[in-house]
């Protein structure tokens, strides 16, 4: 209730007017039944923008951080996350990973739309990085299809550290749905979730019009930061990459490598509009 009501009454008309979203593909979407939004990540904004204009409810894998802040600030927003349907993701790999990736399958096994960032953190220069393999085993395990989304500008609304938006004119473009139901019996070949994992990225790439990294975004944060790489934040949610990972065979229909490589073979990579 508290969902609908901010969305449909509150919160959703002030930000539509002030930030005039504009969106395309949004019938990318079905109209009932269990998928996986998978989205670019550039500004904390991206979790209310998105769901804002997707007319069905939309659940997200968010950072547990967010659950477990300390004081009135950080208990109000536990319960503001909790109550715009976001779940608390462990990001430290392994079977924190894990627990936290079930909350997401049960989600979907009831039909409902979940939203998870690939990067799994945000973008610390508005470039697109190495997704993690997580979300191609929900994909598999579940044998749901995935709908990638470019977020456009969020990064320019509300920059890393920046605690009030700029107004301006934001945007969205969600592509057509992609099916891996072909690899579903090989949902826990390590090898096929690097290979979907950087399908849903090229795709996420060609939308957004983003420079490609094939690295995490994590491990980058942290360097930038002068601090060691710790070996969570390189860590697979369920799995490790594989020994030559992104580097494989591709699917049918796409070129061979990282979406980097996919990038210079493909003729129509759509650049952000709008």
């Amino acid at each position: 209730m508290f969902y609908w009501v901010m969305k449909r009454i509150f919160l959703g008309p002030v930000l539509k007017l002030l930030f005039r979203p504009w969106v395309k593909g949004l019938d990318n979407i079905p109209a009932d039944g269990p998928a996986i939004i998978a989205s670019n990540h550039l500004s904390f904004s991206d979790s209310i923008f998105m769901p804002l204009m997707v007319r069905r409810p939309v659940v997200f894998l968010a950072k547990s951080e967010y659950f477990t802040g300390t004081g009135i600030k950080g208990r109000l927003t536990a319960l503001f996350f909790r109550l715009t349907n976001q779940l608390p993701m462990d990001r430290s790999g392994g079977a924190a990973s894990a627990a936290s990736l079930t909350a997401g399958m049960e989600v979907l096994l009831h039909g409902g739309l979940l939203g998870i960032y690939p990067e799994g953190t945000r973008s610390p220069d508005s470039r697109l990085y190495r997704g993690k393999v997580g979300v191609a085993r929900l994909a598999l395990q579940a044998g749901v299809p995935v709908i990638p989304v470019a977020m456009i500008g969020t990064d320019k609304v509300q920059p890393i550290g920046k605690r009030l938006p700029n107004i301006r004119r934001i945007g969205m473009i969600f592509g057509e749905p992609l099916d891996f139901s072909r690899y579903r019996d090989q949902a826990e070949d390590r090898d096929i979730q690097r290979k979907v994992t950087d399908q849903i990225m090229f795709e996420l790439m060609r939308l957004s019009g983003q420079e490609y990294v094939d690295e995490y975004a994590a491990v980058v944060k942290l360097r930038l930061a002068g601090k060691a790489v710790e070996p969570a934040a390189a860590a697979e949610p369920l799995a490790s990459p594989a020994a030559d990972a992104g580097r494989g065979e591709t699917s049918p229909g796409a070129s061979q490598g990282t979406p980097q490589d996919m990038r210079k073979a493909d003729d129509g990579g759509a650049a952000a509009a709008g």
